[in-house]
Protein backbone atom coordinates (compact mmCIF):
# COMPACT_ATOMS: atom_id res chain seq x y z
CA UNK A 1 0.00 0.00 0.00
CA UNK A 2 1.35 3.43 -0.91
CA UNK A 3 0.06 5.04 2.30
CA UNK A 4 2.02 2.69 4.59
CA UNK A 5 5.61 3.39 5.70
CA UNK A 6 7.32 0.36 7.15
CA UNK A 7 9.85 0.48 9.96
CA UNK A 8 12.88 -1.77 10.35
CA UNK A 9 13.66 -2.94 13.86
CA UNK A 10 17.30 -3.81 14.66
CA UNK A 11 17.97 -6.04 17.64
CA UNK A 12 20.38 -4.25 19.97
CA UNK A 13 21.96 -7.44 21.35
CA UNK A 14 24.32 -9.27 19.03
CA UNK A 15 24.37 -13.00 18.26
CA UNK A 16 27.79 -14.64 18.32
CA UNK A 17 28.80 -16.37 15.09
CA UNK A 18 29.64 -20.06 15.17
CA UNK A 19 33.37 -20.36 15.86
CA UNK A 20 35.62 -21.81 18.54
CA UNK A 21 36.26 -19.17 21.21
CA UNK A 22 37.82 -21.22 24.04
CA UNK A 23 40.87 -23.44 24.16
CA UNK A 24 39.89 -27.07 24.64
CA UNK A 25 43.37 -28.53 24.73
CA UNK A 26 45.73 -26.52 26.93
CA UNK A 27 44.73 -28.41 30.08
CA UNK A 28 45.35 -31.74 28.34
CA UNK A 29 49.11 -31.11 27.96
CA UNK A 30 51.93 -30.17 30.32
CA UNK A 31 52.05 -26.39 30.72
CA UNK A 32 54.84 -24.09 31.79
CA UNK A 33 54.69 -20.41 32.75
CA UNK A 34 57.76 -18.49 31.58
CA UNK A 35 58.68 -15.61 33.87
CA UNK A 36 61.44 -14.16 31.68
CA UNK A 37 63.17 -15.09 28.42
CA UNK A 38 62.25 -16.49 25.05
CA UNK A 39 62.77 -20.19 25.83
CA UNK A 40 61.26 -22.83 28.06
CA UNK A 41 62.96 -26.13 28.86
CA UNK A 42 60.99 -29.27 29.72
CA UNK A 43 63.04 -32.02 31.38
CA UNK A 44 62.02 -35.61 30.60
CA UNK A 45 63.79 -38.18 32.79
CA UNK A 46 63.72 -41.93 33.23
CA UNK A 47 65.91 -44.92 33.96
CA UNK A 48 66.42 -45.70 30.28
CA UNK A 49 64.64 -49.02 30.66
CA UNK A 50 67.16 -50.38 33.16
CA UNK A 51 66.47 -53.50 35.21
CA UNK A 52 67.42 -54.25 38.78
CA UNK A 53 70.84 -55.87 39.27
CA UNK A 54 72.41 -57.98 41.96
CA UNK A 55 75.78 -57.31 43.54
CA UNK A 56 78.80 -57.86 41.40
CA UNK A 57 81.56 -60.41 42.05
CA UNK A 58 83.44 -57.67 43.89
CA UNK A 59 80.57 -57.29 46.36
CA UNK A 60 79.55 -53.86 45.05
CA UNK A 61 76.19 -52.78 43.67
CA UNK A 62 76.60 -51.58 40.06
CA UNK A 63 75.83 -47.86 39.74
CA UNK A 64 74.12 -46.19 36.82
CA UNK A 65 73.05 -42.74 35.65
CA UNK A 66 69.52 -41.54 34.96
CA UNK A 67 68.48 -40.88 31.38
CA UNK A 68 67.46 -37.24 31.00
CA UNK A 69 66.49 -35.16 27.98
CA UNK A 70 66.05 -31.40 28.02
CA UNK A 71 63.45 -30.28 25.50
CA UNK A 72 63.60 -26.61 24.55
CA UNK A 73 60.78 -24.65 23.00
CA UNK A 74 61.23 -21.16 21.57
CA UNK A 75 58.44 -18.76 22.41
CA UNK A 76 56.99 -16.52 19.73
CA UNK A 77 54.79 -13.48 20.14
CA UNK A 78 51.23 -13.67 18.90
CA UNK A 79 48.70 -10.86 18.70
CA UNK A 80 45.24 -10.04 17.51
CA UNK A 81 44.19 -6.41 17.13
CA UNK A 82 40.76 -5.18 16.13
CA UNK A 83 40.03 -1.48 15.67
CA UNK A 84 36.85 0.48 14.99
CA UNK A 85 36.25 4.19 14.59
CA UNK A 86 34.00 6.12 16.89
CA UNK A 87 31.51 6.69 14.10
CA UNK A 88 31.35 3.00 13.22
CA UNK A 89 30.72 2.10 16.85
CA UNK A 90 28.05 4.79 17.09
CA UNK A 91 26.34 3.82 13.84
CA UNK A 92 26.57 0.04 14.17
CA UNK A 93 24.14 -2.45 15.62
CA UNK A 94 25.03 -4.14 18.92
CA UNK A 95 27.71 -3.53 21.54
CA UNK A 96 30.73 -3.16 19.27
CA UNK A 97 33.25 -2.86 22.11
CA UNK A 98 32.08 -6.13 23.64
CA UNK A 99 32.15 -7.75 20.20
CA UNK A 100 35.78 -6.69 19.68
CA UNK A 101 36.87 -8.16 23.01
CA UNK A 102 35.00 -11.42 22.47
CA UNK A 103 36.30 -12.05 18.96
CA UNK A 104 39.88 -11.10 19.81
CA UNK A 105 40.01 -13.49 22.75
CA UNK A 106 38.58 -16.23 20.55
CA UNK A 107 41.33 -15.71 17.96
CA UNK A 108 44.05 -16.14 20.59
CA UNK A 109 42.47 -19.20 22.21
CA UNK A 110 42.22 -20.87 18.80
CA UNK A 111 45.94 -20.20 18.31
CA UNK A 112 46.70 -22.08 21.54
CA UNK A 113 44.86 -25.14 20.25
CA UNK A 114 46.42 -24.80 16.79
CA UNK A 115 49.91 -24.94 18.31
CA UNK A 116 49.10 -28.05 20.34
CA UNK A 117 47.42 -29.78 17.40
CA UNK A 118 50.43 -29.02 15.19
CA UNK A 119 52.87 -30.80 17.51
CA UNK A 120 50.50 -33.73 18.13
CA UNK A 121 50.32 -34.19 14.36
CA UNK A 122 54.10 -34.72 14.25
CA UNK A 123 53.72 -37.98 16.19
CA UNK A 124 54.94 -41.02 14.30
CA UNK A 125 52.97 -43.75 16.14
CA UNK A 126 49.92 -44.29 13.97
CA UNK A 127 46.80 -46.42 13.60
CA UNK A 128 44.16 -46.52 10.90
CA UNK A 129 44.51 -45.33 7.33
CA UNK A 130 42.73 -43.26 4.73
CA UNK A 131 39.13 -44.49 4.31
CA UNK A 132 39.28 -46.47 7.59
CA UNK A 133 36.07 -46.55 9.64
CA UNK A 134 36.39 -45.40 13.27
CA UNK A 135 35.59 -48.29 15.60
CA UNK A 136 36.09 -49.30 19.21
CA UNK A 137 38.63 -51.84 17.93
CA UNK A 138 40.65 -49.05 16.32
CA UNK A 139 40.57 -47.10 19.58
CA UNK A 140 41.78 -50.20 21.41
CA UNK A 141 44.60 -50.52 18.88
CA UNK A 142 45.78 -47.06 19.86
CA UNK A 143 45.37 -47.84 23.55
CA UNK A 144 47.53 -50.94 23.21
CA UNK A 145 50.24 -48.95 21.43
CA UNK A 146 50.41 -46.58 24.39
CA UNK A 147 50.43 -49.43 26.91
CA UNK A 148 53.16 -51.26 24.98
CA UNK A 149 55.26 -48.11 25.29
CA UNK A 150 54.76 -48.15 29.10
CA UNK A 151 52.53 -45.07 28.96
CA UNK A 152 50.40 -45.23 32.12
CA UNK A 153 46.68 -45.49 31.44
CA UNK A 154 45.82 -43.05 34.19
CA UNK A 155 43.53 -40.05 34.41
CA UNK A 156 45.87 -38.02 32.17
CA UNK A 157 44.92 -39.66 28.87
CA UNK A 158 42.96 -37.62 26.32
CA UNK A 159 41.39 -38.57 23.01
CA UNK A 160 40.95 -35.48 20.86
CA UNK A 161 38.82 -36.60 17.97
CA UNK A 162 36.99 -35.49 14.88
CA UNK A 163 33.20 -35.02 15.13
CA UNK A 164 32.72 -37.95 12.74
CA UNK A 165 34.83 -40.24 14.94
CA UNK A 166 32.58 -39.53 17.89
CA UNK A 167 29.54 -40.10 15.69
CA UNK A 168 30.77 -43.61 14.91
CA UNK A 169 31.81 -44.44 18.47
CA UNK A 170 28.51 -43.37 19.97
CA UNK A 171 26.84 -46.12 17.96
CA UNK A 172 28.98 -48.81 19.62
CA UNK A 173 27.40 -50.60 22.61
CA UNK A 174 30.71 -50.47 24.50
CA UNK A 175 30.75 -46.72 24.22
CA UNK A 176 27.38 -46.26 25.91
CA UNK A 177 27.76 -49.04 28.47
CA UNK A 178 27.58 -47.68 32.01
CA UNK A 179 30.44 -49.98 32.99
CA UNK A 180 32.78 -47.89 30.83
CA UNK A 181 31.28 -44.39 30.95
CA UNK A 182 32.15 -42.14 33.89
CA UNK A 183 30.63 -38.88 32.67
CA UNK A 184 27.59 -39.43 30.50
CA UNK A 185 27.16 -37.19 27.45
CA UNK A 186 23.40 -36.97 27.18
CA UNK A 187 22.21 -36.36 30.73
CA UNK A 188 23.70 -34.80 33.80
CA UNK A 189 23.53 -32.57 36.83
CA UNK A 190 25.91 -30.34 38.76
CA UNK A 191 27.77 -33.45 39.87
CA UNK A 192 27.67 -35.08 36.43
CA UNK A 193 28.29 -32.48 33.67
CA UNK A 194 26.35 -32.84 30.45
CA UNK A 195 26.89 -31.36 27.01
CA UNK A 196 23.91 -29.08 27.31
CA UNK A 197 25.83 -26.05 28.59
CA UNK A 198 29.45 -27.19 28.82
CA UNK A 199 32.28 -28.01 26.40
CA UNK A 200 31.80 -31.26 24.52
CA UNK A 201 33.96 -33.51 26.66
CA UNK A 202 33.31 -36.54 28.80
CA UNK A 203 35.17 -39.58 30.12
CA UNK A 204 35.04 -43.08 28.71
CA UNK A 205 37.24 -45.92 29.93
CA UNK A 206 39.15 -43.43 32.09
CA UNK A 207 39.96 -41.37 29.00
CA UNK A 208 38.89 -37.76 28.43
CA UNK A 209 37.02 -37.61 25.12
CA UNK A 210 37.13 -34.19 23.43
CA UNK A 211 35.41 -33.49 20.14
CA UNK A 212 37.37 -30.76 18.37
CA UNK A 213 36.18 -28.82 15.30
CA UNK A 214 39.61 -27.82 13.98
CA UNK A 215 41.62 -31.02 13.60
CA UNK A 216 43.59 -31.79 10.40
CA UNK A 217 41.73 -33.29 7.45
CA UNK A 218 38.25 -32.54 8.77
CA UNK A 219 35.45 -34.02 6.63
CA UNK A 220 37.90 -35.83 4.33
CA UNK A 221 38.85 -39.48 3.90
CA UNK A 222 42.03 -38.82 5.93
CA UNK A 223 40.88 -37.18 9.13
CA UNK A 224 43.36 -37.01 12.04
CA UNK A 225 42.54 -37.60 15.69
CA UNK A 226 44.95 -37.97 18.62
CA UNK A 227 45.18 -40.23 21.66
CA UNK A 228 47.87 -38.98 24.02
CA UNK A 229 49.16 -38.65 27.57
CA UNK A 230 49.42 -35.25 29.22
CA UNK A 231 53.20 -35.53 29.52
CA UNK A 232 53.65 -36.31 25.82
CA UNK A 233 53.33 -32.65 24.79
CA UNK A 234 54.04 -29.31 26.41
CA UNK A 235 52.81 -25.78 25.99
CA UNK A 236 54.74 -22.81 27.35
CA UNK A 237 53.50 -19.24 27.66
CA UNK A 238 54.48 -16.06 29.46
CA UNK A 239 53.57 -16.16 33.11
CA UNK A 240 50.72 -13.69 32.71
CA UNK A 241 49.07 -15.80 30.03
CA UNK A 242 46.94 -14.08 27.45
CA UNK A 243 46.97 -10.32 28.04
CA UNK A 244 44.08 -8.14 26.95
CA UNK A 245 44.07 -4.42 26.27
CA UNK A 246 41.12 -2.20 25.47
CA UNK A 247 41.60 1.47 24.79
CA UNK A 248 40.55 4.62 23.01
CA UNK A 249 42.62 6.95 20.84
CA UNK A 250 41.26 10.45 21.42
CA UNK A 251 43.20 12.07 18.58
CA UNK A 252 42.06 9.63 15.89
CA UNK A 253 38.73 8.72 17.52
CA UNK A 254 38.99 4.95 17.39
CA UNK A 255 38.59 2.18 19.93
CA UNK A 256 40.73 -0.93 19.88
CA UNK A 257 40.86 -4.35 21.55
CA UNK A 258 44.07 -6.35 21.54
CA UNK A 259 45.04 -9.77 22.89
CA UNK A 260 48.66 -10.90 23.07
CA UNK A 261 50.57 -13.93 24.26
CA UNK A 262 54.15 -15.24 24.03
CA UNK A 263 53.81 -18.98 23.61
CA UNK A 264 54.61 -22.18 21.74
CA UNK A 265 54.15 -25.93 21.99
CA UNK A 266 56.43 -28.93 21.50
CA UNK A 267 56.34 -32.72 21.46
CA UNK A 268 58.03 -34.12 24.57
CA UNK A 269 57.61 -37.87 24.16
CA UNK A 270 56.71 -39.29 20.79
CA UNK A 271 55.71 -42.66 22.27
CA UNK A 272 52.94 -40.96 24.22
CA UNK A 273 50.98 -39.84 21.14
CA UNK A 274 49.00 -42.06 18.77
CA UNK A 275 47.77 -40.45 15.54
CA UNK A 276 44.49 -41.85 14.20
CA UNK A 277 43.69 -41.61 10.49
CA UNK A 278 40.05 -42.30 9.61
CA UNK A 279 37.41 -41.57 7.01
CA UNK A 280 35.09 -38.69 7.83
CA UNK A 281 33.27 -38.39 4.54
CA UNK A 282 30.28 -40.44 5.66
CA UNK A 283 29.20 -37.70 8.08
CA UNK A 284 31.37 -34.82 6.89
Amino acid sequence: MADITYQTQYRDEFIAAFEARATLLRETVTTEAVIKGNQAVFLVVGSGGETAKTRGANGLIPARSDDGTQNTVLLSEWHDLVRKTGFNIFASQGNQRQIMQMTSMGVMNRKVDDQIITVLNTGTVTVGAASATPTVSLFQNGRVKLSNASVPWDSNISFVCQPSVLAFLEQAPEFSNAEYVEVKPMAGSDQNPSWRDKPMAYRWRNCLIIEHPNLPGKATASEKSFLFHKTAAGHAANSGGISTAVGYNDEQDYTYARTSCFMNALLLQNAGVVVFTTDGTVYG
